[in-house]
């Protein structure tokens, strides 16, 4: 009992339920961007809460968290093996003692099993969540549901074990990720690429030249209310991912909420100078959003004062990645995936070589990162640049290849993956 800190779980726990809200969030989103009748998304919301409790606890949370094998899938048997332990009372971290990873030989945060897995599959869920806002109306609820067993078991979780473990291969490399850019947005922009390439190529086989488009139909209530409860969920996304609370924390809270406010305001500068068109609602709110996703990979690692930089970068970069998406025609993208998600979080990821400064990366618990090129880092950052790159494409292209395997394999079982079109009135 002397190895936890319980101000630390209390921290943590209610970061866990900020980011749980995230996943309805996104449901909520969804119908703010694409209009009432668009509802649907609150159940598939809420079955992706309830799948991604449930399977985490199964072994999901084992597969990325517990002690790894060779480094790269954690042990699914660890501590009593499955749900957490099963109805053993002896699982390490459930009444005694803390989580492995979270004792004095690694993070030295002191947080039980059960703080430590809701913060994760709360993480996991609200991940699923993104991929989900480009299946609406196009993908089977039930081909969804059945890929979100094998998200929850292997998609989600071998990555995080690689980046977050502390015995993971990219993790033992140096590669960072202090939130969730890479391991959270680029992957599920990975995945979202995947999803609707396979719904592409059913689309062709109903003789559609083009994707059919689900089109926006801003709700302003709706789509106001899902920003401030995003917006709040990333103080328990970010914050909550220090495992502590601390200075640090609280700097990681500074450094979330200007990189936003920054954004946002970029964002309303450049459509208004650059574009000659008013800011309106849909377009600052995804300046919110990208300025959130671009801080969370190292929202650790910098100052304020960085992250306010990076949040003006980010209006012009997600203009600029929205207008280049938008003439794709093969796919449907109406709630900003891929210019926001994936876009938003490599570059997110590929700043920390450039911004980081040591002080803030050891206060979060990262003393191993070397300072940027911006503050002197030198050759050590050249080296985090490559480190950060390769885990890119690494992650990417699993997550890319895990999904793609797993809709074939349920495409074949259900016969497709795509709804009917005409009776969902998409074509």
């Amino acid at each position: 009992m002397t190895d936890i800190n319980f101000v630390n779980n209390l921290w943590v726990l209610i970061c866990g339920l900020l980011i749980f809200s995230m996943t309805v969030s996104v449901g909520l989103l969804e119908i703010g961007e694409l209009g009432k009748k668009y509802s649907l998304s609150l159940v598939k919301s809420l079955l992706v809460t309830g799948t991604a409790l449930v399977v985490m606890a199964f072994v999901g949370f084992n597969v990325a968290f517990a002690p790894t094998m060779g480094g790269f899938i954690g042990n699914p048997l660890y501590s009593g093996g499955l749900f957490l332990g099963g109805f053993s009372s002896n699982a390490t971290g459930l009444l005694n003692g803390v989580w492995w990873s979270t004792g004095s030989s690694y993070f030295s945060t002191g947080l039980t099993t059960g703080t430590y897995y809701l913060f994760e599959a709360a993480s996991a869920s609200v991940t699923l969540a993104l991929v989900g806002v480009v299946v609406l109306k196009k993908m089977k609820l039930e081909a969804f549901l059945a890929y979100s067993i094998a998200y929850f078991v292997v998609i989600w979780t071998l990555p995080a074990a690689w980046m977050w473990n502390p015995t993971g291969w990219l993790y033992l490399w140096g590669a960072r990720d202090f939130a969730g850019g890479l391991v959270v947005h680029a992957a599920a922009g990975a995945a979202g690429l995947a999803v609707v390439y396979r719904i592409w190529r059913e689309e062709k086989k109903k003789g559609l030249k083009e994707s059919a488009i689900v089109p926006v139909n801003v709700n302003p209530t709706w789509l106001a209310l899902a920003m401030v409860l995003l917006w709040m969920g990333w103080f328990g996304f970010n914050p909550g991912s220090v495992l502590a609370l601390n200075s640090a924390s609280t700097t990681v809270v500074l450094t979330t909420f200007l990189s936003a406010a920054a954004a946002l305001s970029s964002v309303a500068f450049f459509r208004r100078v650059v574009m000659k068109r008013e800011p309106d609602l849909l377009y600052a709110s995804n300046g919110i959003l990208m300025g959130l996703i671009v801080i969370t990979p190292l929202a650790g690692f910098v100052s304020p004062a960085s992250a306010m930089i990076l949040g003006v970068l980010a209006g012009p970069l997600y203009l600029a990645a929205e207008r280049w998406f938008s003439k794709r025609k093969w796919f449907s993208d109406p709630v900003s995936l891929f210019p926001a998600h994936l876009v938003g979080g490599i570059f997110g990821l590929m700043m920390i070589p450039f911004f980081t400064q040591n002080a803030f990366a050891s206060a979060s618990g990262n003393g191993g990162l070397p300072s940027g090129l911006l503050f002197g880092g030198g050759t050590a950052a050249l080296d985090q640049f490559a480190l950060e790159a390769l885990a890119a494409v690494v992650v990417l292209a699993a997550v890319f290849a895990m999904t793609y395997a797993a809709l074939e394999v349920i495409a074949r079982t259900m016969n497709g993956i795509t709804t009917d079109y005409e009776k969902e009135g998409l074509v």
